[in-house]
């Protein structure tokens, strides 16, 4: 057929006829089989890309292909070739009111023109197709991140048509989803995938859904490079200064400041990436937690191993200066009766005239009184020794030594007992 100079197939020049006749009669404010039982809506869907997933907003943002199948008694044409209209005649055509329930945003993509797709079979089936890109709400449990499994859902509804008018149903079941397993997420992995077939009950009856649920699973190599790693470097770095003298004081409080500050920063940061909620006690926050008490323990170490040692020379000083002061005393005493001959000679006069029992009697006084000197020398070093013992340690320098094996160790045994409840359990 030639028109104006041009010239057309004849199955192209007989498509314009045939659209005038199917569209002639047609209400497409009613839908298929209208009293006449549901329609059954077959659905499938290629999953383009997950853009991102937001543990703060717990949403996850999708590009989705829609396809929708459907029989449409009204639109049968002779022949076995389908007709691909312009995506513009779906104002012409009956469509579903399916919806993304939990959704908070979503837009069709326009360019260059709105990305719609319809196709009309020879058997009045009617194959219906969008891309659109959604932000879609999912529960999380952040109780184990970094170390977390969620599991989100995208659900279908029916807006207005019940159960009575429509019926959803994929339509090859876990294969009508395509792109999962090729997805590529920068901390996620897809674990696992699949489709069930429910109805939503609402107040104003039941609903046809279509619900596909996936399961992601967090990349923990970034976060363990990230967080995990750093900390644990800190920790190790704390425990520089049990090697370095306690006479050092500016090097070992320096090394213990430095690394709480900086651990509280480090602590900080990875936070900002997560909910403020009470609720969730998060896996991380229990490591980092852990690290920063290794940190300021090491720091208390060595404030108490500091302490022990002042206290230690302390009480070592009152001793000596206790003992030379008793030492003193004494040669006080023995330079006094050197320098008093007279009163010696008299008392030896009298003691001659004295009977000996007297003598006797002051012999047993002087040995009592040398005793009682005695005495008090020997009970005098015991209360310092008992004190020496009581608020300082003996060997202050073994605080250190304890600390080098006993830090280390609790340290790791924590970590494994971490490791194996969060991986396992």
């Amino acid at each position: 057929i030639v028109i104006f100079g041009s010239t057309f197939p004849l199955t192209k020049w007989l498509v314009l006829p045939t659209i005038q006749k199917l569209m002639k009669g047609y209400n497409r404010y009613l839908r298929p089989n209208f009293n006449q039982g549901p329609v059954e809506i077959g659905m499938s869907l290629d999953i383009a890309s997950i853009d991102a997933i937001s543990e703060i907003n717990m949403d996850y943002t999708a590009t989705i292909f829609l396809r929708q199948r459907w029989r449409d008694s009204r639109l049968l044409f002779p022949g076995n070739e389908s007709l691909s209209l312009d995506g513009r005649l779906v104002s012409l055509l009956w469509i579903p009111d399916t919806f993304i329930p939990d959704s908070k945003r979503s837009f069709l993509h326009d360019v260059t023109v709105e990305n719609r797709l319809i196709r009309i079979f020879s058997n009045g089936t009617v194959l219906y197709a969008l891309r659109i890109t959604a932000t879609i709400a999912c529960s999380m449990d952040l109780t184990k991140y970094p170390m977390d499994r969620q599991e989100c859902t995208l659900q279908l509804e029916s807006w207005g048509y019940n159960l009575q008018d429509v019926v959803f149903y994929w339509t090859r079941g876990n294969d009508s989803v395509k792109g999962l397993d090729t997805l590529r997420l920068a901390q996620y992995s897809v674990e696992s995938y699949y489709t069930t077939v429910s109805e939503a009950v609402y107040e104003t009856g039941f609903y046809p859904k279509l619900v596909l649920h996936f399961s992601l699973r967090r990349n923990v190599l970034f976060f363990i490079l990230e967080t995990y790693v750093p900390s644990t470097l800190l920790v190790v770095l704390s425990w520089v200064s049990f090697w370095i003298s306690q006479s050092s004081v500016p090097a070992r409080t320096c090394i213990g400041v430095t690394t709480v500050l900086t651990m509280t920063t480090l602590m900080m940061g990875a936070r900002t990436s997560l909910p403020n909620a009470n609720c969730f006690i998060k896996a991380i926050d229990v490591y980092l937690g852990i690290c920063f008490t290794f940190i300021f323990g090491a720091l208390l170490e060595y404030a108490c191993a500091h302490f022990c040692t002042m206290q230690h020379q302390t009480i070592v000083d009152v001793q000596r200066e206790l003992l030379k002061e008793f030492e003193e005393s004494n040669g006080m005493t023995h330079l006094a009766n050197s320098m008093s001959p007279k009163k010696m000679q008299t008392e030896e006069s009298t003691q001659q005239e004295m009977p000996e029992q007297s003598v006797t009697c002051e012999g047993n006084e002087a040995t009592d009184k040398k005793r009682e000197k005695g005495c008090s020398l020997s009970s005098l070093k015991q209360m310092s020794r008992r004190a020496a013992s009581m608020m300082s340690v003996e060997n202050p320098n073994n605080i250190d030594r304890h600390a080098r094996v006993f830090f280390p160790m609790v340290f790791l045994l924590v970590n494994i007992f971490y490791w194996l409840y969060y991986l396992l359990f």
